[in-house]
């Protein structure tokens, strides 16, 4: 079985790529994005959590995702656009990709079989499902949409990764 870190996806700019190759192998929390949801302002804390401990070996990877009431209908190009005026978005995003179903991308299939801290695992809710993955591709943590990525628990898992 490939390695969750190894299955192909593409960048938001339509480049082949893998998380692997997005992270530089190092831990990741990996989260469904959208432009039109209530949760939107989630990537000014997923921004922060990328300034404070990418120096450190950490990577936030946004993948957008059009699923929860069209909310990502944008194009790439708008997409980034929009992530980089409004919310300063330095991250790296994948393309447009389906988090559940039949057309569910690999890389979700194996997130969404991880689970949440009260043992759920299953398909993501809706948008800014967070997935923390370890440098070598094993999600270590799953936290739901409505917590925070400021959140203790979010910064203490990450920080259980990353060297002192």
């Amino acid at each position: 079985m490939t390695d969750l870190l190894d299955l192909p996806l593409a960048s938001l700019q339509g480049e082949a790529t893998t998380l692997r190759a997005l992270t530089g192998g190092e831990p990741a929390l990996v989260v469904n994005v959208a432009s039109r949801c209530g949760l939107t302002p989630q990537y000014t804390q997923l921004e922060q959590l990328q300034q404070e401990y990418g120096p450190r070996g950490f990577t936030v990877v946004g993948v957008p995702c059009n699923q929860f009431a069209g909310q990502e209908p944008g194009t790439a190009e708008e997409i980034a656009g929009f992530c980089s005026a409004t919310y300063g978005v330095t991250f790296p995003m994948t393309e447009k990709l389906e988090v559940n179903g039949e057309g569910a991308h690999p890389v979700f299939r194996r997130l969404a079989a991880a689970p949440d801290a009260s043992g759920e695992a299953g398909d993501v809710r809706w948008n800014f499902e967070k997935f923390l993955v370890d440098g070598d591709g094993e999600v270590v943590a799953r936290f739901r949409p409505t917590t925070d990525p400021g959140a203790p628990e979010v910064r203490t898992a990450i920080e259980a990764l990353l060297p002192r």
